[in-house]
């Protein structure tokens, strides 16, 4: 391991504050945004650093060179070798905790875009550096580390996003502006499908014991998960479907389909969840399918539609993954075209809407409805330049991102307690108080909310 400068000490001897708190109201609602670490011209040219640069990370290295790309990190030397040929003048990492020690003065922002299990410490160890950051969903890997990033962030005053870019793209503005008017009436149900997993789950654990290749750096790359040797089983993209590494297919995708029911049904703390159905799955890896619910009480919303807060009935949300899907409802018609990588339908008592898996293609249902509905007014602010490009604004004015961390974490929270639900076992209604992040009816489940690291990682 590589030896620690005095600010890595510093920094692991820092405590945070306390995990109480309940959920943030919604972000484009609130009466103000925190003004980031500093502000600059939005022509100034920000340090940004990169944190994972195959896959996802690939895709944000165009947006943080269009910045000023000083530093990569990645475990595979064959990814930094490539990457670093196109730019040459970033330093070079396979662990960022090193980087972090050595560049911390050079660096504005950073993207976190590792395996899940990263997502937490990387960006944990920037925000108390007070760097600004963008971070791949589902924002962590456990609940308690939800909380924890999404307290720091707004504790330390930096800029952030989460990587679900169909909050940016309008389609889920104009959902909650039609929901938000009443155009379905009061919703009571939504449903939220996906195509994944597109990986191995419902699998053992390896027993042979191959050597790691060279290029790659396994202990870095296994972080603050329990060790265990390398095997070709968990890289490069089938680490999803394990528990240690991922968070399955809602890890995946529900940040990008549940954004329109999180956002427009101004959902808070569920009091319950509960797997409906499964198919496989065992203590190493996620089921082949299943189908998961969530109860959420009844709530006042406010919302820019309205001068005084709204009513909300209680609501019940779907989860339906690896080939269960939601009954298409029969307003839908024969020729509609359902998007086939994920789809939300919301249940109102005057009407049903329909969305794709970013937000797109939005739909009052049946389709002739749409024809003869007057369009909502335009209430929410569209971003410009794109997901990214929402984050780097903020970084420079200090006005939010679409979704910051005060929106991403508890959003997070939701989505993972779809997998604590998976822990419990069909048929199994757990009782969630929000606030204090615990369990209540199966208090064996808690260990589940918060995980231990490895020595030598930390949030």
């Amino acid at each position: 391991m590589h030896g620690r400068m005095s600010r890595r000490q510093f920094l692991r001897g820092t405590a945070l504050a306390g995990a109480g708190a309940a959920l943030a109201p919604r972000h484009l609602l609130a009466a103000g945004a925190p003004a980031v670490v500093e502000t600059r011209s939005p022509n100034a040219k920000l340090n940004v650093a990169c944190i994972g640069v195959a896959g996802r990370g690939g895709s944000h290295l165009g947006g943080a060179a269009r910045e000023n790309l000083v530093a990569i990190c990645d475990i595979d030397d064959k990814n930094l070798d490539k990457v670093g040929q196109k730019y040459p003048n970033a330093k070079k990492y396979f662990d960022y905790r090193k980087m972090f020690d050595e560049m911390h003065k050079g660096i504005d922002a950073v993207v976190v875009a590792t395996p899940d299990h990263q997502h937490a410490p990387a960006s944990m160890m920037a925000i108390k550096l007070g760097k600004h950051v963008y971070c791949e969903k589902p924002l962590t890997h456990s609940i308690y580390e939800a909380r924890m990033v999404a307290e720091a962030a707004k504790r330390n005053k930096v800029a952030t996003q989460m990587g679900n870019q169909g909050h940016s793209g309008g389609g889920y503005h104009a959902l909650c502006e039609f929901i938000w008017t009443g155009a379905i009436g009061d919703v009571t149900e939504a449903h939220c499908q996906t195509n994944r997993p597109i990986w191995p789950q419902d699998l053992k654990r390896p027993t042979d014991c191959p050597e790691a290749p060279a290029n790659i750096h396994w202990d870095e790359w296994l972080g603050p998960a329990p060790k265990r040797p390398y095997h070709p089983c968990y890289l490069p993209f089938k680490w999803r479907g394990w528990w240690d590494f991922g968070c399955g297919a809602l890890g995946d995708m529900a940040c990008h389909i549940m954004d329109g029911a999180m956002w427009a049904l101004q959902l808070g703390h569920p009091t319950s969840v509960e797997l409906v159905e499964v198919l496989g799955g065992n203590d190493e890896t996620f089921p082949k399918s299943s189908v998961i619910r969530w109860d959420f009480p009844a709530r006042k919303a406010t919302v820019p539609t309205s001068k005084t807060p709204i009513e909300m009935r209680p609501v019940k949300v779907f989860w339906h993954d690896g080939g269960k899907t939601f009954p298409t409802p029969e307003e839908v018609g024969r020729d509609f075209k359902i998007d086939g990588g994920g789809a939300s339908f919301y249940l109102g008592d005057k009407g049903k809407m329909y969305t794709g898996c970013y937000g797109g293609g939005v739909t009052l249902l049946p389709i002739a409805k749409m024809k003869d509905y007057p369009k909502p007014e335009r209430v929410l602010p569209r971003p410009e330049g794109g997901h990214f490009g929402d984050w780097i604004n903020a970084c420079k004015t200090g006005k939010e991102a679409g979704s910051n961390f005060s929106y991403a974490g508890p959003f997070t929270e939701v989505v993972l307690l779809g997998n604590l639900a998976i822990r419990a076992g069909a048929g199994k209604k757990v009782e969630w108080d929000g606030p204090n992040m615990k369990v209540t009816n199966m208090p064996e489940l808690n260990r589940c909310v918060k995980r231990e690291y490895r020595e030598g990682w930390t949030l």
